[in-house]
């Protein structure tokens, strides 16, 4: 699990994890994992807009190895044009978009697994449809129940603690919370929550929602958190191919960042990076 921690202790153990990390990476890929899945993409594309150039983008760009997909699409006879954009190596992520409560979200969730044939799900329940906020109470319900079912559960959340630990003992593969509300492309308004769930809660930690620059899926893997989840950041892009390019470049970056151990923060004063002696003025007397 990717942690900061607060303590001296808690510094020196991370240093040592981090270099171990990369020691171990020497040649291999940096990889995580969502139950018996394994990835070595950081970037996960979000569903709602789609086109042939933005999936094009995605998986070739951005590498992206996981393309999440609202079965309501299916519905909508969006499924087989969808699919046709998808190579076939590039996991398939349902979500349960459109739930208002935990039964709705389950009943959809099972009719994925049939369509996909693949035990991934995420779990989307909204009741508001103004700024689209989770519902985290049905969401812990919703999870429970599928988790006990062979499901591998992804949970997208309102980033409070509480319900993360919930999340955990209901058997979630991952939390993902929100860095700001759906499509807004405003980043990490949930910066210092997403923080605490990072230190606090061993399972991965994907930011889904809001992320609409690179810089801003930057900072949050310099965090610690384990991937990046975005669609209308590059699906509304002037430049899609480029947009996606600079968010894989981003996402390295700040993996790369956060596995070096960034230096400390003066809160007060500065550091001088050079000796504060041999001064002309010295010198001269």
């Amino acid at each position: 699990m990717d942690r900061k921690m607060g303590t001296t202790d808690g510094i020196l153990e991370k240093i040592v994890e981090n270099t171990t990390q990369n020691q171990e990476q020497g040649g291999k890929q940096d990889v995580w994992k969502l139950g018996n899945h394994t990835f070595t993409s950081r970037f996960i594309l979000g569903s709602g807009k789609y086109s042939l150039e933005l999936i094009r983008a995605a998986v070739e760009r951005a590498q992206a190895q996981i393309v999440t997909l609202a079965l309501r699409r299916v519905n909508e006879g969006g499924m087989a044009n969808i699919l046709d954009y998808i190579p076939d190596n590039v996991t398939l992520l349902p979500n349960t978009s459109g739930a208002r409560n935990a039964e709705e979200a389950v009943r959809i969730a099972r009719l994925s697994r049939e369509v996909c044939g693949s035990d991934l799900v995420k779990i989307e329940i909204m009741r508001d449809t103004r700024y689209l906020l989770p519902d985290n109470q049905e969401t812990v319900k919703a999870t429970e129940i599928l988790a006990k079912e062979g499901f591998t559960v992804m949970p997208y959340m309102f980033p409070d603690l509480n319900t993360a630990r919930d999340l955990v003992e209901a058997g979630a593969a991952c939390v993902m919370p929100l860095g700001a509300p759906i499509g807004s492309n405003k980043g990490l308004c949930t910066k210092e929550f997403i923080q605490i769930l990072v230190d606090e809660i061993d399972l991965p930690v994907i930011v889904d929602a809001g992320i609409g620059r690179p810089s801003q899926a930057c900072e949050a893997m310099e965090m610690g958190v384990t991937a990046v989840m975005a669609n209308t950041a590059i699906a509304t892009a002037g430049n899609i191919p480029l947009m996606a390019d600079a968010f894989r470049k981003a996402i390295q970056a700040g993996r790369e960042a956060y596995l070096s151990v960034p230096g400390r923060v003066r809160e007060k004063g500065a550091s001088p990076s050079s000796p504060l002696t041999g001064y002309l003025r010295e010198q001269e007397g």
